[in-house]
């Protein structure tokens, strides 16, 4: 670890944008306009209208530019250090994935375009449905969820679409203790009650416990494979098969798909329907909000129920049907986010098949090198090789009275985001690590040495760790009064 990352970093501070610029100041330059005026009480009712401009910041264009960039600096990014966080995958954006999604057919095509106007774009849906439903070994794929919870929602509404079709909707949907949070959720929204299945100490499904679970109220069970812990279940086919003897179906999230894409299909595990989050598996943007996408694939069973409107091929040509009586409609305007699918095709294309094998190994081989190079230091939450992310836990500090809190604050001084902490909640003081198949084993060797260096600090001065970060602009926050107390308005300061 170079001495410099211990150093505060040449980062300019910069005042809130409401502290800069002055009255009347712009950023543009227009030419006079000749547009008659119109009587604005006519367009817009008065008790819409502002009289004066609500304190907003009257800055020049490059002030504005400053700003921002400025801002950028202080960030963490992908773009910009390693970014482990476990179970979210934030891998490397491609710039042949940006540079297609700004190709003009693509960035200016308007979605109520007739379809004969459209039909590259309808192609590229086309085939990226197909490339999808070949990756997860399912028979159909909708591409229409705008983001992988709204994906797992339409999933499992699909389920509830197929047991009202039988007659019987059923009232239970099992879930792992060590599932995603928005497992339970999706399951709610769907008018289901939650049971929860209890993992073994290894921190697996076994089949043997979810009979137990199984019975003729039981719609689905929801499962990820890996697991959270980035575990394989290797009980998933009986599993499976279990969930079936009984009528029931198994929705599996598709959020660690980057441990299985070109080696493993969950379709042929026993899935029934998986959605797919492009943003992790298939290098699209992640994080801010969106935009996301978080397709759903299905086996036919469940097929007549996907959303509508749906791509079908007639008189050669691509075009869009709502003629699927049995659908559930509907889950998102248009047909999702199109330049993040435009985004994951390019990225598919350009591996290939051979290509998104070698990358789900390195993800694999990357996850187990730091996990061999920190258990000697670091507590690992079960010790096992993992898929495509490693679980450490602060067991090894807590006497020293050292937190994961404070394992991730120091990291930040060098240089390196924080992996996830405290999650999945199955393990106390969780440190989850993915590193994803894109970082080379000289940053793995970095972040590894990084990690080993604070666990020294913490054997010789564990009480400087309650003070860290101490070279970012921002220093530690009371999160708990920030939580508690938010300052959510900015406040001119008084003369």
């Amino acid at each position: 670890m170079r001495e410099d990352t211990k150093r505060k970093r040449g980062v300019l501070d910069e005042p809130l944008i409401f502290e800069r610029g002055s009255t009347g100041r712009v950023g543009y330059s227009l030419p006079e306009d000749d547009i008659p005026a119109r009587d604005l009480e006519r367009d817009l009712p008065g008790e819409l209208r502002r009289e004066t401009l609500a304190e907003f910041p009257e800055v020049s264009e490059g002030e504005v530019l400053r700003h921002f960039t400025r801002l950028s600096q202080w960030n963490f990014s992908a773009a910009t250090t390693l970014y482990p966080l476990g179970s979210c995958t934030m891998k490397y954006n491609p710039v042949i994935n940006e540079v297609v999604a700004r190709l003009p057919g693509f960035a200016q095509l308007h979605p109520l375009m007739p379809d004969e106007y459209t039909q590259g774009a309808l192609t590229l849906l086309a085939d990226l449905e197909r490339c999808l439903a070949e990756i997860s070994g399912m028979d159909a794929i909708s591409l229409q969820p705008a983001a992988g919870a709204q994906g797992e929602l339409t999933g499992m509404k699909l389920i509830r679409a197929h047991h009202q079709a039988q007659g019987h909707p059923r009232k239970k949907v099992l879930i792992p203790g060590s599932a995603h949070g928005t497992n339970p959720a999706s399951a709610a929204l769907c008018g289901y009650a939650v049971v929860e299945v209890p993992t073994s100490p290894a921190g697996m499904l076994e089949a043997a416990t979810v009979a137990k679970h199984v019975d003729a109220d039981v719609a689905a069970l929801m499962v990820t494979n890996p697991n959270t812990l980035g575990l394989f279940e290797r009980e998933i086919t009986q599993i499976t098969e279990v969930l079936h003897t009984h009528g029931a179906l198994v929705y599996m999230d598709g959020a660690n798909l980057n441990a299985l894409m070109g080696v493993a299909k969950p379709g042929h595990m026993g899935a029934d329907v998986i959605q797919f989050n492009l943003h992790k598996t298939f290098s699209t943007p992640h994080g801010g909000g969106g935009p996301g996408a978080g397709p759903v694939g299905v086996k036919k069973i469940l097929e007549p129920y996907l959303p509508i409107p749906r791509l079908v091929r007639a008189a050669e040509q691509y075009a869009w049907s709502d003629a699927f009586p049995h659908s559930i409609g509907r889950v998102r305007s248009f047909y999702g986010n199109f330049g993040i699918l435009v985004r994951a095709y390019a990225y598919i294309l350009a591996l290939g098949s051979d290509g998104l094998t070698h990358a789900t190994r390195m993800a694999v081989l990357n996850a187990n090198y730091l996990r061999k190079r920190l258990e000697q230091t670091y507590h690992l939450a079960h010790d096992e090789p993992c898929m495509h992310e490693c679980v450490f836990s602060d067991r090894s500090f807590t006497q020293a009275g050292v937190k994961t809190l404070d394992i991730a604050k120091r990291l930040l001084d060098y240089g390196f985001y924080a992996p996830t902490i405290y999650f999945p909640l199955v393990v106390s003081g969780a440190l989850m690590i993915e590193p994803t198949e894109t970082e080379s084993k000289e940053t793995m060797d970095e972040f590894a040495d990084a990690l080993l260096t604070i666990a020294k600090e913490i054997e010789d001065t564990p009480s400087a760790l309650k003070d860290a970060p101490l070279t970012t602009p921002v220093s530690r926050l009371d999160e708990t009064r920030a939580a508690r107390h938010p300052v959510l308005r900015w406040r001119k300061p008084s003369a």
